[in-house]
């Protein structure tokens, strides 16, 4: 496993306040949240993004989203609304190259982004 701060997370040699884990994923709060909402969701298998996803890995990649959609209902985040984002590639600005959908909410969300 490379030695991305999101594997350093998953071999908890790095504290981050996690919020969901299951055997295919983590979710935790991200350190500089652009909402007061603001959680990463990443899977445990090393994936580095959209574009390196292998066709075995969409049920893995639907999971992600399942949690993301259960930690929205959790968080009572469902009539308000929240947004789900994956970055990729840097001119997107993906900065870790771990595939990572992010969970925003708590504010109202411009569009379009960036």
């Amino acid at each position: 496993m490379a030695s991305t701060v999101f594997n350093k997370i998953l071999r908890k040699e790095i504290p981050a306040e996690i919020v969901h884990e299951d055997e295919l994923c983590i979710a935790f709060c991200d350190i500089n949240p652009q909402a007061p909402t603001h959680v990463l969701i990443i899977p445990r298998k090393e994936i580095q993004g959209i574009n390196a996803m292998a066709d075995e890995d969409v049920p893995l990649v639907g999971h992600l989203f399942r949690v993301a959609r259960d930690l929205a209902r959790a968080g009572g985040l469902e009539d308000g609304g929240y947004r789900l984002v994956i970055n990729t590639g840097a001119d997107a600005g993906q900065t870790v190259f771990h595939l990572h959908v992010h969970l925003l909410a708590g504010r109202t969300l411009t569009w379009p982004p960036g």
